[in-house]
This record gives C-alpha cells, structure tokens and sequence, in this order.
C-alpha cells in the first residue's frame, strides 16, 4: 500500500516536470532549469524508486519509520521547489531561506530515514 502511494505521488510530478518544461519552452524563461531538474530527478525519479523499493519490499514500507519519511519528504519537498523557484522571485530573503531549509531539512530527514529503514527491514 505505501509503495503505491509513493508511486502516484511520483506520477503527480511527472505532470507537473512536463508542465513546467513547457512553460520554460513557450516563455523561454530557461532560468528555471535548476528547478525543472529537481521536480523530475527528486520528484518524479526519486519518489517513483521509492515507491518501487516499497512496493517490493512491504515488510519495510509498513513501518513507522516508512510512514514518518512519506509524510516528511511530501511536505518537505514542495517547499524545497517553491524556495528553489523563489531564487527569481523578488521575495525576502528570509522567505527564501525558510522554504529552501526548511523544505530541504525535512527532505534530507526523510531520505535519512528511508536509509535506516531499508538497512533495517529490507533483506
């Protein structure tokens, strides 16, 4: 089941890498592209290789360690690319770093966890 969850939210990306490439192309905004690069390899790859891993591996995927990084990687990881995306936006600086950091710290917590849940459950 978690497996699963992971992989829709992976296909949700999938969307939204593909949208946003095309407004890069049909505004030639291509200042974008750090941004773009992280929905489709954290967002789309990364999310969709987790929900693999979980999905083969069920024992690890329902765990509460599984359940505490799908929460913090999918609230963690929107904030990341909106503070990613705010880098040319005329925002506050400390807008910027709260959704860059904060976004990122619950990410790297997650991908922290995801770690010693597979050293610990998957065999």
């Amino acid at each position: 089941m978690m497996g699963a969850k992971w992989i829709k939210v992976s296909v949700f990306y999938l969307l939204i890498v593909f949208a946003f490439g095309l407004f890069m192309h049909y505004t030639v905004q291509l200042q974008w592209k750090a941004t773009h690069a992280h929905i489709g390899v954290v967002g789309w790859l990364t999310t969709g290789f987790i929900g693999l891993i979980y999905s083969t591996y069920k024992e690890a995927a329902e765990t509460g360690l599984a359940k505490a990084q799908f929460w913090l990687y999918n609230i963690g990881l929107p904030f990341l690319l909106v503070g990613m995306m705010m880098v040319y936006l005329d925002v506050p600086r400390w807008l910027f770093e709260l959704f860059v950091s904060g976004g990122g710290i619950a990410v790297a917590l997650s991908v922290l966890l995801f770690f010693v849940n597979v050293v610990k459950y998957v065999r």
